[in-house]
This record gives C-alpha cells, sequence and structure tokens, in this order.
C-alpha cells in the first residue's frame, strides 16, 4: 500500500470545498483526510493523466469507470466525493417566499 495513490501535493477543491472538505459537512474527518492527501493521485488516475502501477491503482481506475463495485475506502470515498461535486446545488433566496406574479396583465383585453 506504501507505493500506491503517491502524491507530492495535497489536493484542495477551491471552487466545490473553499473551506476545505472537512469543514462542509460532506465528508467525514477519516474521509477527507484521504482527499487531502491522495486526491491528486485519484484525480490523475480517474482522469487518466497517471497510468496505475499497483493492484490497488488498477482497481480504483476499474471501480471509477464503473466496471467494479468500490470495495475499499481509497475507492469509496473518490466515487463519494464525484457524486458529490456533480449533484445539483440548492438554490436558495433571500426573501424565502415565491415570487410576486401580477395575473391582472394576463387578462386584459387590447382588442376594444
Amino acid at each position: 500500500m506504501a507505493e500506491s495513490f503517491l502524491s507530492q501535493q495535497r489536493f484542495f477543491d477551491n471552487k466545490n470545498y473553499p473551506r476545505g472538505f472537512s469543514r462542509h459537512g460532506d465528508f467525514t474527518i477519516k474521509e477527507s483526510q484521504l482527499l487531502e492527501k491522495y486526491g491528486c493521485a485519484f484525480k490523475d488516475l480517474n482522469s487518466e493523466l497517471r497510468k496505475p502501477i499497483t493492484a490497488e491503482e488498477k482497481s480504483f481506475v476499474l471501480a471509477c469507470k464503473g466496471e467494479k463495485e468500490p470495495s475499499n475506502d481509497f475507492e469509496k470515498v473518490w466515487l463519494k466525493y464525484l457524486h458529490c461535486i456533480n449533484k445539483a446545488k440548492k438554490f436558495h433566496t433571500l426573501s424565502g417566499g415565491k415570487p410576486q406574479v401580477d395575473i391582472t396583465d394576463d387578462f386584459i383585453d387590447n382588442d376594444d
């Protein structure tokens, strides 16, 4: 396991998780740590910028392609991350109410 998923830098996603993975609430502390430590390798393997070397990395690539069920924490957390960033974001308004529509304009007969 020591040679799998090696990366020289930490993984951050400032677009989707600007305060970090652990502060957002989508991931547990353990999952956040896995993403930060190995996320760059996960991303490169998933996008095929990096070729899998070990059996664990080959298994990871198969799980990313959907050719097998995720079987370890690495595969599960990456697929969870992909699911979280691809789901529709909820939209909240400041007013909290429904927009007001003036329906009287729709019933004015201008043919007179």
